[in-house]
């Protein structure tokens, strides 16, 4: 138990917090926007493994951490695109389509990748670049909050600005307002002139923009290379986590914590004596613990109302 402690109770362990939770922050804010637009991106998954190939490859093209993030954007919010032109368009239905574009994604980007370098399994031979860690002047300085909010990778800091952002954008703007209306209620929206179908275009693209800068990060700032199926899951854990934040800015940024802690302590108990398989299912059971208690609340909030309402 004191060895847990050691490992858990340090400035290091809250620093991985951070660098792990970034990911899946920028996906769950992805899956919150389209989620109040009333349309749920099964997709994240793949979306984050496609843009985090596709950071790689540019970079190494192009020689430019930069141009990299930007092919990466690029090539998930096309995909979320074409995501939403199947459902939005011909009808396609949504969790099917964010299934196959899993899926496609998974055997896809191996063999792009093997076709643009011969590698099979990682990327080991692209020059690929990695965007910079930013030391926080005066903040770098400070005991106990220094070495842990100082030294992040750039978009680590643009994941927690980004909660701002989208706090913003879905409380208050009139694109905001709009997404919220259609995802309440479509047909009441469609009355006053709104057009759904577009609505939930927009938030569809927003939703691969932020889910692409989860995977940008993973090749770019997680680790410096491309390897198969990196995502790991984390995509389906955003998911989960912007349902137990009840589809609300802050709730989505505190359960992306919540799962990013889960992560960070995973890793960080490979320094113990515990079986490397049981460390490595952590934040799976993390997961489905968290959406055991959401389901139980919902239920008994279901329930209270139903006895309300029969009174």
């Amino acid at each position: 138990m004191n060895s847990l402690l050691d490992v858990i109770l340090t400035t290091d362990f809250a620093f991985s917090v951070l660098r792990v939770t970034t990911p899946i922050l920028f996906a769950a804010l992805g899956a919150l926007i389209s989620n109040r637009a009333g349309i749920i991106n099964i997709g994240m998954e793949g979306i984050m493994l496609v843009s985090a190939l596709a950071g790689v490859i540019v970079s190494a093209y192009t020689h430019s951490a930069w141009v990299g993030l930007l092919g990466a954007v690029l090539s998930g919010t096309l995909i979320a695109g074409i995501l939403a032109f199947f459902t939005l368009k011909f009808k396609t239905h949504i969790i099917l389509g964010g299934v196959a574009i899993n899926m496609f994604a998974s055997g896809g980007t191996v063999f792009i990748l093997y076709l643009l370098s011969g590698d099979k399994g990682s990327s080991t031979s692209l020059a690929s670049k990695v965007l910079p860690s930013v030391q926080i002047p005066l903040l770098k300085d400070i005991p106990v909050l220094g070495p842990i909010l100082s030294g992040h990778h750039i978009l680590t800091y643009f994941s927690i600005l980004s909660v701002l952002v989208v706090y913003y954008l879905l409380n208050r703007t009139p694109l905001g307002l709009r997404i919220r209306s259609v995802g309440e209620n479509p047909h009441a929206a469609q009355s006053v002139g709104v057009s759904v179908v577009r609505i939930q275009y927009t938030a569809l693209l927003l939703s691969g923009f932020f889910a692409s800068l989860g995977g940008a990060y993973m090749s770019m700032g997680y680790l410096s290379l491309f390897t198969r199926d990196m995502v790991a899951g984390r995509g389906w854990i955003a998911i989960a986590a912007e349902s137990m934040g009840r589809s609300t800015t802050v709730g989505t940024a505190l359960t992306s914590l919540l799962f990013g802690a889960a992560d960070a302590l995973s890793n960080a108990l490979q320094v113990l004596k515990i079986p490397a398989e049981l460390i490595a299912t952590l934040p799976y059971v993390a997961t489905v613990v968290g959406l055991i208690i959401y389901a139980v609340s919902e239920t008994r909030k279901k329930n209270k109302k139903l006895k309300t309402t029969v009174k």
